[in-house]
C-alpha cells in the first residue's frame, strides 16, 4: 500500500468512526442530540456541531438552513457554539455559509494519526526531576486547570469541571495523567480510549513555557501510547495545534487533514 492509500484509508476511518461519535454514556448534564444529519451537543462549556464529511449531502439553501437553526438554537440558549469543520468536507462553500451565518474561525489544528504499538513507553524518558502520575482527584483537576489557564492566558477553570464530568461517565475510558516538577503541574494529558473503534484520542498536552523542548511532551505521549495498547486500541488520534504538530511528525505521526472551529458567539 502506498503512502496515499494509506493515508486515504486512515482519513476514512476517522470519517466513519470519530466525527459522529457518542459515547456510552455522556457526562452529567451533557446531551447528544441528531438533528438530520448532524450531530448537535449540549450541556458542555459550549454547543459542539459535528457530522460526516458531506454533511449529510446538505446544499444551498437547505444547509443554510440548518446552520442558522444551530446557530439559533443556542443563541437561545445564550450560548456560544463550535461546527467542526475538515479541509477536505463537503460542499465547498461551507465554510463561506457559517461566515455568512456569524460563525468566525478559530486556529486550525491537524488531524494526525499514527500506530499505538510502535509508540508505545511505560516507562519513558523524563527530564531529572519530573515525574508522571494518573490523577482523578478533584484537587488534581483544578491544577490541571490552573496550569492551562497559565499557558493560554484565558480561563480555563472550565476544563476541571469538563473533566470531572468525563470521568463520572466514563471512568474506563479517559485516564488523566500530570507531568510535576518540584510539586507543580508543568504539563497534563488525557486519553480517550474508545470502544468500538480503532482508536485513542490523546488530548491536552499543554506544557508551561519553561518545561518545553525538554521532552515532557514525548514522554506524555508514550505513555499515553502504552495504555492505548493496553485497551486494545490499534492507532492513536490527535488534533494538534501548530507547536505540536511538528514533534508528532517527527515520533510517526501522519497528517490526514485539518480541522478548524467555526464558532458563533452571542452578543454581550
Amino acid at each position: 500500500m502506498t503512502d496515499t492509500d494509506t493515508t486515504a484509508a486512515l482519513l476514512a476511518a476517522y470519517d466513519a468512526q470519530m466525527r459522529s461519535l457518542e459515547p456510552s454514556t455522556p457526562a452529567p448534564g451533557v446531551t447528544y442530540e441528531h438533528d438530520g444529519p448532524l450531530l448537535r451537543v449540549v450541556g458542555e462549556h459550549r454547543g459542539f456541531v459535528g457530522g460526516r464529511h458531506d454533511w449529510g449531502g446538505l446544499r444551498g439553501r437547505e444547509l443554510d438552513a440548518q446552520i442558522a437553526r444551530q446557530r439559533d438554537f443556542f443563541a437561545a440558549r445564550g450560548e456560544a457554539v463550535e461546527w467542526k469543520v475538515c479541509a477536505h468536507d463537503t460542499p465547498a462553500d461551507l465554510t463561506d455559509r457559517l461566515r455568512a451565518a456569524g460563525f468566525e474561525p478559530e486556529p486550525e489544528e491537524t488531524v494526525l494519526i499514527a500506530p499505538a504499538g510502535d509508540l508505545a513507553t511505560a516507562s519513558p524518558v523524563l527530564p531529572t526531576g519530573v515525574t508522571l502520575r494518573r490523577v482523578t482527584d478533584d484537587a488534581d483537576l483544578d491544577r490541571i486547570a490552573g496550569m492551562e489557564t497559565a499557558v493560554w492566558g484565558e480561563d480555563m477553570t472550565w476544563l476541571a469541571e469538563h473533566l470531572r464530568g468525563l470521568l463520572t461517565a466514563e471512568p474506563d475510558v479517559l485516564e488523566i495523567y500530570v507531568a510535576e516538577a518540584g510539586g507543580e503541574v508543568v504539563s497534563a494529558a488525557w486519553v480517550e480510549i474508545r470502544p468500538d473503534t480503532d482508536f485513542a484520542m490523546l488530548l491536552g498536552g499543554s506544557t508551561l513555557a519553561e518545561w518545553r523542548g525538554k521532552g515532557v511532551y514525548r514522554a506524555l505521549v508514550a505513555l499515553r501510547a502504552a495504555r492505548a495498547t493496553a485497551g486494545g486500541a490499534a492507532h492513536l488520534l490527535v488534533e494538534a495545534s501548530p507547536d505540536s504538530t511538528p514533534i508528532l511528525e517527527r515520533l510517526g505521526f501522519k497528517a490526514v487533514t485539518t480541522t478548524t472551529p467555526y464558532v458563533w458567539t452571542p452578543a454581550t
